[in-house]
């Protein structure tokens, strides 16, 4: 892929929702729940602080992360579907 995210920006693919339950029923795939997990795949520099240094950005490619369930941009890039989200987005490094 050859898409650089900007500022605090990260570019995430989103992991696939659970088809079975704990209990073990499967779950169709019209109900099933956007998924709220995935793997970083490109991160921006940094957002610019008042000093005009960059703030150091604390997740890095290959990170699985947890993130808000409507944040981000969903685009597609090669066929491929990734999400755009801002670093304050992302909840949890799992």
């Amino acid at each position: 892929m050859n898409v650089k995210p900007m500022e605090d920006r990260v570019i995430l693919k989103s992991m696939e929702a659970e088809a079975k339950t704990a209990g073990g029923i499967i779950i169709p795939d019209n109900a099933k729940e956007k998924p709220q997990k995935g793997e970083i795949v490109a991160v921006g520099p940094g957002k610019m602080n008042d000093k005009g240094t960059r703030n150091e950005m604390t997740v890095k490619v290959g990170d699985k992360v947890l993130y808000g369930k409507y944040a981000g941009t969903e685009v597609t890039i090669d066929g491929q579907e990734y999400l755009i989200v801002r670093e304050s987005d992302i909840l949890a490094v799992v």
